[in-house]
C-alpha cells in the first residue's frame, strides 16, 4: 500500500467506521471524538485535533459533507470540496479516522459509534455540545479546548476577499 492508499483508507463509511471503533475498544483504545466542517485547514485546526488526540489513543473526526457546510455556512461554502477536505484530514498523523456525516450535527453518528471522549472547542459548554447525553451516559468525557487565536477559516476567507 503506498501512501497515498494509506491515507485514503482512513476515510471510511459510518458502517465501517462502527465496526473498526469496536474492535479499537475492544483491544483497550481510548476513542476521542470531534467534529467540523474544516473547510481551508489552517493551523488552529491542526493545533486543536493535535490537542483533541492527546486526550484518547484513538481520533475519529467527523465531517460535514459539502451538503451539510451548505446548510450551515451558506451557498458559497465549502471552499474546498468534502473529499480533499477529507484526504488533507486523514494525512494528519493523529487523525485514525475521518467519517463523513451528512446531517447539520453529528449526533447519530456519535450515537453510532460511542466514544470514550467528545471533543469541541471550549466556545461551547460541555453540556450544550451535541452528543454529550451519549457519551456521558456510557461513563464517557466531554472535554473543550481553547481555540487558537487569530486563526479562523472566515478569516481566511475575508483576508482573500480584500486581497482581490
Amino acid at each position: 500500500m503506498n501512501e497515498l492508499q494509506r491515507i485514503e483508507a482512513k476515510i471510511m463509511s459510518r458502517d465501517q467506521a462502527k465496526v473498526l471503533v469496536e474492535q479499537w475498544m475492544l483491544s483497550g483504545e481510548k476513542i476521542a471524538f470531534t467534529n467540523g466542517c474544516f473547510d481551508i485547514v489552517h493551523r488552529g485546526h491542526v493545533e486543536y485535533l493535535s490537542k483533541a488526540k492527546d486526550l484518547g489513543t484513538k481520533l475519529v473526526l467527523g465531517l460535514n459533507t459539502d451538503a451539510s457546510v451548505r446548510r450551515l455556512k451558506g451557498d458559497n461554502r465549502p471552499i474546498v470540496d468534502e473529499q480533499s477536505r477529507a484526504i488533507l484530514l486523514a494525512a494528519l498523523q493523529f487523525i485514525d479516522m475521518v467519517v463523513f456525516f451528512d446531517e447539520d450535527t453529528p449526533y447519530e453518528l456519535i450515537k453510532a459509534l460511542q466514544p470514550d471522549i467528545l471533543v469541541k472547542g471550549s466556545d461551547y459548554k460541555a453540556e450544550d455540545i451535541v452528543g454529550y447525553d451519549v457519551v456521558t451516559a456510557k461513563g464517557g468525557k466531554v472535554e473543550t479546548i481553547d481555540f487558537v487565536e487569530g486563526f479562523s477559516t472566515t478569516t481566511i476567507v475575508e483576508k482573500i476577499k480584500t486581497a482581490m
